[in-house]
């Protein structure tokens, strides 16, 4: 069972520059609801580290202090 999921599961790979949307994990109180943006960005990745580790800058070169999961991630193709 095993086998045939992880033949299916495709790693995500990043590499620096690439553009990435980044998912929103807190939603504001004053939100629409289900009418709110789900992604955030675009950002620039700065830095890859072993074990899905990313550090991002914005779009104006401002370094992020935390660094974010992969699994909050996903390519941006403009």
């Amino acid at each position: 069972m095993a086998r045939a999921f992880n033949k299916k599961v495709r790693p995500r790979e990043f590499s620096p520059n690439d553009l990435v949307l980044r998912k929103v994990l807190h939603v504001a109180p004053d939100s629409k609801g289900k009418f709110t943006y789900k992604y955030d960005g675009p950002f620039i990745v700065k830095e890859v580290f072993d074990g899905g580790a990313i550090i991002l800058n914005d779009m104006d070169g401002n370094e992020n202090a935390l660094p974010v999961n992969a699994d909050a991630l996903k390519k941006y193709y403009p």
